[in-house]
């Protein structure tokens, strides 16, 4: 029997819900936005926490003894605090704040991967990956002399325990791969995965992005060693993002960057860094950002979670059904489970023309090669349309962007 935790939202509730995002009700001109893969539109509660910082609690972080730093210090900390229980982390020392993911796996790449990468050594990487998951590995493996392998997806777009374990060997020293894709919406199956790579001893880098702000996440549960997201894909600021690292990984992996906050002492000849996560955290680090994504943490468990899930299900299968019975369109992937994003093509329409096309309707949706050219190839396309629905949209809107959809072949003869 459903419960209040796992049932849908209903579209009463969706319709209040709405009311909390400015841009979406106080626009001259309406949207239906139907980007958030790209990035989320941002609750008020968010909005009004990063203001209130700038107007009534600003000061730098862990430097001043004076009343309105420690004030600052210790918001900035709870923030560290409300991420690691979102995420179900075993310690808050395992949250290191970053600009966003790209950064975040930037950081693994250029500290765990320089110190555990040699020539002959392997990082392998699914074909879905966003460019964020891809080149910072490209990089370092170039340095290094290492090698990047590829995992086939095919045209299902989905990652298979079987091949992986395949692709594995005793030169593989990482398993990096997206928890969503970004393009498909494929959910793959991270714990399996994890399993698989770590029966060999091999660690896992999960590109969680497009995972936390539409799946209940639990890095214990899926048991990975590193989890990279972004706070504004869900309903925080830019500029924000997260790495979870396991304590003992982080503790090993040399600093990131040098300078003030990440160093417990500074000398003529060396400095001597600080434990995690202070190590990874040098500079003024994202404090206003912080807080507001603290917020943005708060309003989603508010609105629950699995409610959440529930009903973007039921978008995300609108949306497949909606496609499906329009001539011309072709849906790419077909995973077990898809979330967050549904891509497609238009017989004789470029991708572009296509969201130009809906954009003189009000309807926001991306089109390209959404920063996985790889898996274009894979796909035989330059690019596709991506609809990527949030908690806030609503079925109508759903149903206007399919009537709009049908009638783009129309406008290009």
């Amino acid at each position: 029997m459903k419960t209040l935790g796992d049932r849908p939202l209903t579209n009463y509730e969706v319709q209040r819900l709405r009311e909390d995002f400015p841009l979406l009700g106080g626009s001259e001109h309406p949207v239906v936005y139907l980007d958030n893969a790209a990035t989320t539109q941002k609750p008020r509660a968010a909005i009004d926490a990063l203001c209130r910082f700038y107007t009534q609690q600003n000061a730098t972080v862990h430097r001043g003894i004076y009343r309105l730093s420690e004030q600052a210090s210790a918001l900035y900390e709870h923030a560290r605090i409300t991420v690691s229980q979102f995420i179900g982390a075993e310690s808050c020392s395992e949250i290191v704040f970053t600009r966003g993911a790209t950064e975040s796996i930037n950081l693994v790449a250029r500290t765990f991967g320089r110190s555990r990468l040699g020539p002959g050594d392997e990082v392998l990487v699914s074909q879905m990956e966003h460019h964020s998951n891809i080149v910072p590995w490209q990089l370092v493996c170039a340095e290094q002399g290492a090698k990047l392998r590829w995992l086939p997806v095919g045209v299902e777009c989905a990652v298979r325990g079987a091949t992986l374990d395949a692709y594995l060997n005793e030169r593989t020293k990482l398993v990096a791969v997206a928890h969503v894709s970004n393009v498909v919406g494929t959910v793959n199956p991270i714990r399996k995965i994890v399993e698989t790579a770590h029966a060999r001893g091999i660690p896992v880098l999960v590109d969680g992005a497009q995972a936390v702000g539409h799946l209940a996440v639990d890095v214990r549960e899926l048991g990975c060693d590193f989890y990279a997201f972004s706070g504004h894909k869900m309903l925080g600021p830019m500029g924000i993002g997260v790495l979870y690292g396991r304590m003992e990984l982080l503790q090993e992996m040399p600093p990131w960057h040098g300078g003030g906050g990440a160093i417990a002492h500074v000398g003529f000849e060396h400095s001597v860094f600080r434990e995690p996560p202070a190590k990874f955290e040098a500079g003024t680090p994202p404090v206003a950002e912080a807080i507001a994504l603290t917020a943005a943490v708060e309003y989603i468990e508010s609105v629950g979670r699995g409610r959440i899930a529930a009903y973007e299900r039921t978008l995300i299968a609108r949306i497949e059904r909606g496609l499906e019975a329009i001539p011309g369109i072709h849906v790419h992937g077909c995973p077990q489970e898809r979330a967050a994003a549904v891509s497609f093509t238009v017989d004789g329409v470029h991708p572009h023309d296509v969201s130009q096309v809906l954009d003189g309707d009000g309807i926001a949706v991306r089109a390209g090669h959404l920063c996985a050219q790889p898996l274009m190839d894979v796909l035989g396309v330059p690019g596709v349309v991506r609809i990527a629905p949030a908690f806030y949209n609503t079925v109508e809107e759903i149903d206007f962007t399919m009537d709009a959809l049908s009638r783009v072949r129309e406008v290009f003869g």
